[in-house]
């Protein structure tokens, strides 16, 4: 297998793991917040928050190495129209992820802490998580476009 190949696939894996993590995650964070189980709230923002720092961040800061990699190797300019929209909507996610993950890990401490005293989650953990599944939203839809644009490289402009 060449350089090429090997750089692809890690490129493509891990814009798997980041889209895939990130809808998994909000999937069972978002359905446990209306569980009405404090416990399983604890133990799913916990591994929210794990699987964001284990699978996430390094997808993150492995896509836009071998993307820029690959489209030097294509011989595509980086102000190529799809893929400069790409880089845009790829920094749009970013900036949303960002207090995402924050957010996560205040949502798991909030929990824990809820659990272990035996008390209601405070109100300040649904304002964060209306921030959390608000912020979401535009990320995964960015990550979505970004994939679309990805595979069918469309002329956009110019």
């Amino acid at each position: 297998m060449n350089t090429y190949l090997v750089i692809k696939w890690l490129h493509i894996v891990s814009s798997v793991l980041l889209a895939g993590t990130g809808f998994g995650s909000a999937f069972y964070l978002f359905f446990a917040n209306r569980s009405g189980s404090l416990a399983a709230q604890a133990v799913v923002a916990r591994l929210v928050k794990r699987a964001d720092l284990w699978f996430t961040t390094p997808a993150v800061i492995v896509q836009p190495v071998t993307g820029v990699w690959l489209a030097m190797q294509a011989g595509w300019s980086l102000d190529t129209p799809w893929l400069a929209v790409s880089i845009a909507l790829y920094l749009l996610a970013g900036a949303c992820w960002l207090p995402v993950l924050w957010l996560q890990i205040q949502l798991s401490k909030m929990a824990d802490a809820a659990l272990a005293s035996g008390q209601a989650l405070p109100a300040r953990y649904w304002h964060f998580a209306r921030w959390w599944e608000g912020l979401g939203y535009p990320a995964f839809i960015a990550v979505l476009v970004v994939f679309y644009l990805m595979v069918n490289k469309p002329v956009l402009w110019g």
